[in-house]
C-alpha cells in the first residue's frame, strides 16, 4: 500500500479543493434526505415542485462557481453523489427506484449546453475512473454512506432483521475496495474508524448493535485479502485510540469530547437512538 505521505495528485482540485468538495458530499447528503423522507411521508403531494426547488438549489451553488470548469465540476460532483446515495439506499432496502431522485438527476443533466455537457462528463469521468481525483469528496460522500447505513441496521430490533443492510453495506465496502485498488482502503480505514468511534461513544448501544457491527468487521476479515484488511484495521485502529485518548484528556478535566474526535478532517456526526418503524423508515431518521 502507497505511503499516508506519498498520495496522488488530485488532478480535480485545480477546480474545485478540497473544501468545496467536502461541501459537495454533504449537499448530496442533505438533498437525498430530504428525497427520501418525503418518498417515505404524504409530503411529495407535488413532486414536479419540489424537484424543480431542489434542482434550483443545486444549480445556483454550481453557478457560484467562478468559471465554466468551476461550474461544470461541482455539477459533476453533486450528480455523482446523489447518485451513489440513491444506488446504496436502492440496494440496502430493495428499493426498485426513487422517482424524485431520478427526476432530479435527469433535469440536473439535461439542462445543461453542448459544452457544459462535455465538461461535466468529462470531470463525472474522472470522479468515476481515477482514484485519487476528487478524493476528499470521496472519503466524505463514503464516510457519510456507510455511517448512515450502519445507523440503520443499528437501530433495527433484531440481528436477522438487521441482516440485509448488513449484507448491504458490506458488499458497498467490498465492491469501493474493488474500485479503489489504491486508495480505497483508505476510505475503508475511515469509515471503519467512524463506526467504531459511534459504538463505542454510544453507552446504550443496543446487543444488536453491537453484534451485526462484529458481523461487519469478520465479513470484512473473511472477504478482504490478509494483508490489506490488517492494515485497514491498523489505521482506522490508531484514529479508535487517539478519540480515546482525547475523550480520557477531556475527562480529567471535566469537559466532554464528541465521537469524532481524534479523526483528522472527521465531521461531526449525529447520535442516533432506536427507533420504532419499519427498516425505510428507521433510514430515514439515520440519514
Amino acid at each position: 500500500m502507497s505511503s499516508p505521505a506519498h498520495l496522488p495528485v488530485d488532478r480535480l482540485a485545480v477546480h474545485a479543493d478540497a473544501d468545496t468538495q467536502k461541501l459537495a458530499a454533504r449537499m448530496a447528503q442533505d438533498i437525498f434526505a430530504g428525497i427520501f423522507r418525503q418518498a417515505l411521508s404524504a409530503e411529495l403531494a407535488a413532486p414536479g415542485n419540489k424537484v424543480g426547488e431542489l434542482e434550483q438549489q443545486c444549480r445556483n451553488w454550481c453557478q457560484a462557481g467562478s468559471s465554466p470548469e468551476t461550474r461544470a465540476a461541482r455539477m459533476a460532483l453533486l450528480v455523482s453523489g446523489l447518485d451513489q446515495w440513491g444506488l446504496a439506499y436502492s440496494q440496502a432496502f430493495s428499493l426498485t427506484a426513487i422517482p424524485a431522485l431520478s427526476a432530479l438527476i435527469a433535469a440536473l443533466r439535461n439542462g445543461l449546453g453542448a459544452q457544459d455537457y462535455a465538461r461535466f462528463q468529462q470531470y463525472f469521468s474522472q470522479i468515476e475512473q481515477i482514484e485519487s481525483d476528487a478524493i476528499d469528496f470521496k472519503v466524505e460522500l463514503r464516510r457519510s454512506i456507510h455511517l448512515a447505513l450502519w445507523h440503520a441496521m443499528a437501530a433495527c430490533e433484531t440481528t436477522e432483521a438487521a441482516k440485509a443492510i448488513l449484507q448491504s453495506l458490506g458488499g458497498l465496502m467490498l465492491g469501493l475496495d474493488q474500485r479503489m485498488p489504491s486508495l480505497g482502503w483508505r476510505l475503508l480505514a475511515d469509515a471503519l474508524a467512524n463506526i467504531q468511534i459511534a459504538l463505542l461513544g454510544d453507552s446504550a448501544a443496543s446487543a444488536v448493535a453491537q453484534e451485526s457491527t462484529r458481523l461487519l468487521f469478520e465479513s470484512l476479515r473473511q472477504s478482504l485479502p490478509a494483508e490489506r484488511y490488517r492494515d485497514i484495521l491498523a489505521h482506522s485502529g490508531q484514529a479508535v485510540l487517539a478519540w480515546q485518548k482525547a475523550k480520557r484528556a477531556q475527562a480529567n478535566r471535566g469537559t466532554s469530547v464528541a465521537p469524532s474526535a481524534g479523526l483528522q478532517g472527521a465531521e461531526q456526526f449525529a447520535r442516533h437512538g432506536l427507533n420504532q418503524g419499519s427498516d425505510r423508515e428507521r433510514a430515514d431518521k439515520t440519514l
